[in-house]
């Protein structure tokens, strides 16, 4: 509100109404005016100074709204993001959990394997120190026993037993065709295959047509060595050639092709001598 100045003719008309008046109650009337007029004047400019400080105010009000308006909304945004985490991780524990299933799962599968790998080297282990155990120390060094899946595998090299390109026997491989019938002998109920194997060199024999007849035609001079010499049973014997394409080795280099020329003795034990080995095997489980 505006405070307005008192006229000076009403004060005047006042002075006059009431009569003459002295000097002195004149120059009082006059100070008590000027005073008045003065704080009008403050009570004025207060009041502009109220009005901008209240404009102020609103300003800045208004400012802080928005800032809160902002603020909330940045706190749903957040709100909903951890929401989304939340979920997401959820999900995540189901992911991780299933992954843990399977990964024990595989680890479980995998210490079965381990385990059989183990029963069957042991396995193997007892069906060479059972079939061997007719040989001496001496002896095993010229025979060459290996033992996969349970079955024996004796492999002697062509230049041991025959003449080159040739299917009969030499009179030096009596000694080691000896070993191994001591090993047949020793199991007798355990099933022979005499396996012939050439290298891809065709054979140039006007008797032989190729490395089939070749391989088969060695098989069986060994079988009827085994037969008619060491008196092992026939009904337990079998012959066979696989001819060139049974290789170990490449045929491209001469140390392969040796490799390749070979007669395997294949001692195989029947399933209930088979389980029974399983019997004697050694527990490969630790504690």
């Amino acid at each position: 509100m505006k405070f307005n100045r008192i006229p000076l003719a009403l004060l005047v008309l006042a002075i006059i109404s009431q009569g003459c008046v002295s000097n002195k109650k004149y120059n009082e009337l006059q100070t008590r005016y000027n005073d008045l007029q003065q704080k009008s004047k403050d009570l004025n400019q207060k009041y502009q100074t109220g009005q901008q400080d209240l404009s102020g105010s609103s300003s800045r009000v208004k400012s802080l709204e928005e800032q809160i308006a902002s603020e909330k909304a940045n706190v749903k945004a957040l709100q909903d993001a951890l929401d989304k985490c939340l979920n997401s991780t959820s999900q995540g524990n189901v992911n991780i959990s299933k992954l843990v299933d399977e990964i024990n799962s595989s680890n479980k599968y995998i210490q079965q394997l381990v385990n059989a790998k183990n029963k069957s080297d042991s396995l193997n282990v007892v069906l060479t120190n059972n079939l061997t155990r007719s040989l001496s120390r001496e002896e095993m060094k010229d025979v060459d026993v290996q033992v996969l899946k349970g079955v024996v595998y004796i492999s002697l090299a062509d230049n041991m037993l025959y003449k080159s390109g040739s299917y009969d026997i030499l009179p030096a491989a009596g000694a080691t065709l000896s070993k191994i019938a001591k090993i047949i002998t020793d199991y007798k109920d355990y099933e022979v295959l005499i396996e012939g194997n050439t290298d891809n060199v065709p054979i140039s024999q006007t008797n032989i047509r190729n490395n089939w007849d070749l391989s088969a035609l060695r098989a069986s001079s060994v079988v009827q060595a085994l037969q008619n010499t060491y008196n092992v049973d026939p009904k337990r014997l079998t012959a066979g050639g696989r001819g060139e394409y049974n290789p170990i080795a490449g045929n491209d280099t001469d140390a392969g092709k040796m490799k390749n020329r070979r007669t395997q003795i294949i001692i195989t034990p029947k399933l209930d001598q088979f389980m029974d080995l399983i019997g004697k095997a050694p527990d490969t489980k630790k504690d």
